[in-house]
Order: C-alpha cells, then structure tokens, then sequence
C-alpha cells in the first residue's frame, strides 16, 4: 500500500484512511470490539423501536422522539462501523472521492439530526414537567411529525452544505485521513486552499450543533429541577429525577465529546479518534440503556410483551 504526499494540487482520486494502530497483534481485538459495539447498539435500539411501536401506552409524545433517537442511532453506526471493520479484515483502507464524501454527507446528517433530536427531547422533558396541563396541546401528533420532518430537513440541508464546500477543497498536503472514517476536520488538515472558510463553517457548526443545544438543553433541565424540588411527593420527585439524570448523561457525554474533537489542535490524533468513537459509536449503543430500559413504563410494557408472547407459546 502507497500512501502519497502530494505538492500544490490533488494528484489522486483517492484517499487512504488510517483507523488506529493496524499492527497485526491489535486486528482480533479491533474485530472484537467494534464488532460486538455494531451489533449490540443496533440490537438494543431496533429492539426499543419494536416495543414502543408494540405498545399503545408507549404512544407518547416522549417515546415518539426516543423512537427517532434510535433510528438515528443505528443509522448513525453503521455509517461508519461496517466499513471500518472491512478495513481492519481486508487491511484495504483506501476509498474513492465519491465514497468518502458520501459518507461524510450521511455521517452529518445523522449527526445534525442527533444534535436536534437531543434538544428537542430536553424540551418535550420541559414541557412535560413545567408545563404539564398544556403538554398535549403543545406536543399534539401534529406538532411532534411537524418537528420530526423538520430535523431531517435541516440535517439534510447542514449536511450537503459542509459536504459541498469540502468536495470543492483542493487536498495537497497528502491524502492520507487520520481518523477511521471520512470526517470534515480530519480533510481539512490536509486541504490547502479555503481553509479560513472552511474553519469558519466548522465554527459556526459548532455553535449551532454544539454550544448552542447543549446550552438550551441545561438551561431547560435547570428549570426543571427547579419545578421537580417543589413537588411534594417524594415518589414524584423521585421518578422526575430519574427521567431527567438519563437525559443530561447523554447530553453531557455526547456533546462534550463531539465539540471535543473539533476543538481539539491537530497533533491530538490518538485523542481525537477516541473521542470519535464514544460520540459516534459508544452513545449511539447506550442511548437505549439510558433512556428506555430504567424507565419503569418501558420494563412494563417489555414484560407484557413477554407474557403475551408466553401465552401464545
């Protein structure tokens, strides 16, 4: 395998990526790994899509953006994961201009839509609390398809607009990508010409998809713990609390280590695929964990499942 180094101007129509370490003694564990993180996350999240679409108390508001979450999450893995592991067994990391920018355009739309969803599963957590009498009026079915459309279309749109700008770079540095999948930064430190603008719309990303969610999001948990202290009933304040402690774990792991990588400088390469890999694979895989299994109503209706599967058998 020939990696180039290329003067002024692209001289190749091809990149290689560079996943890790790919010494020989670190490939079964790299197989193991990523392997058993693809099909647990997409296991756990189709299996929460089937039990809210199984059960009819499940068909709230809440479980209707817990539904999505999981979508995402599995499109989200196996954007990047399948074809990593096809590196890693055929030792083959090299991919056309095509298929990296395809996968870019994908891997940011899920990640714009993600970043949406989360804060907007914050809100309907606000509302719910703060504003429970006006909660069904708020978040009606009409409302919840309205912001669900809604965030695949400015996904849709965040994404070609990055994708765009950065199949229109000039990559003369090299063509090699550190990192394990085709990402905007790791192409940017290799482009030599529009980099200013192109850090431009990093940054912007980051306070629109970044700073700005996860403000929002605290903000919104704040108020709600606010309202949660004042209830009377210790059960009630209890089963909030709950609630909310799973939401802000995922908030605050997925945007701290998303940010964390377009933050980073350009010599924190070790750094930087780790953190790639808990936002892009590790959350994806425990969002189900946390938001649906120690919820009480989703551990009803997985046992009314069971029982009704039990007496059919």
């Amino acid at each position: 395998m020939t990696y180039i180094a290329m003067e002024n101007q692209t001289s190749t129509k091809e990149f290689y990526i560079l996943p890790f370490s790919m010494k020989s003694r670190f490939i079964p564990l790299y197989l193991a790994l990523f392997s058993l993180i693809y099909v647990f996350g997409v296991f756990t999240n189709a299996f929460i899509i089937f039990v809210i679409f199984s059960s009819k108390h499940l068909h709230t508001p809440m479980y209707y953006f817990i539904c999505n979450l999981s979508i995402v999450d599995i499109f989200y893995t196996t954007i990047t994961v399948p074809k990593l592991l096809y590196m890693i067994i055929s030792r083959n990391t090299t991919v056309s201009y095509r298929e990296c920018f395809t996968q870019m355009y994908f891997y940011f739309l899920d990640a714009s839509a993600e970043d949406i969803l989360i804060l907007t599963m914050a809100f309907d957590r606000y509302v719910a609390i703060c504003h429970p009498l006006h909660y069904h009026l708020i978040l009606n079915k009409k409302n919840c398809i309205f912001l669900v459309a809604g965030i695949w279309l400015v996904g849709s749109f965040n994404s070609f607009v990055i994708t765009f700008q950065a199949s229109n770079r000039t990559f003369c540095h090299s063509n090699i990508i550190h990192q394990f999948f085709c990402d905007g930064k790791a192409l940017m430190n290799i482009a030599c010409a529009g980099l200013n603008y192109m850090y431009t719309i990093i940054y912007i990303e980051i306070l629109m998809f970044g700073f700005l969610p996860f403000f929002c999001s605290l903000m919104s948990y704040i108020k709600i713990i606010k309202v949660v202290l004042q209830i009377n009933s210790r059960e009630g304040r209890k089963k909030a609390f709950s609630t909310c402690s799973s939401h802000l774990i995922v908030i605050v792991m997925y945007y701290t280590t998303a940010v964390s990588v377009y933050m980073m400088p350009k010599y924190s390469v070790v750094l930087e695929q780790i953190c790639s890999v808990i936002y892009t694979m590790v959350t994806p895989m425990i969002n189900p964990l946390i938001y649906s299994l120690r919820n009480n109503e989703v551990k009803m209706a997985l046992k009314k499942l069971m029982v009704q599967q039990a007496n059919k058998a």
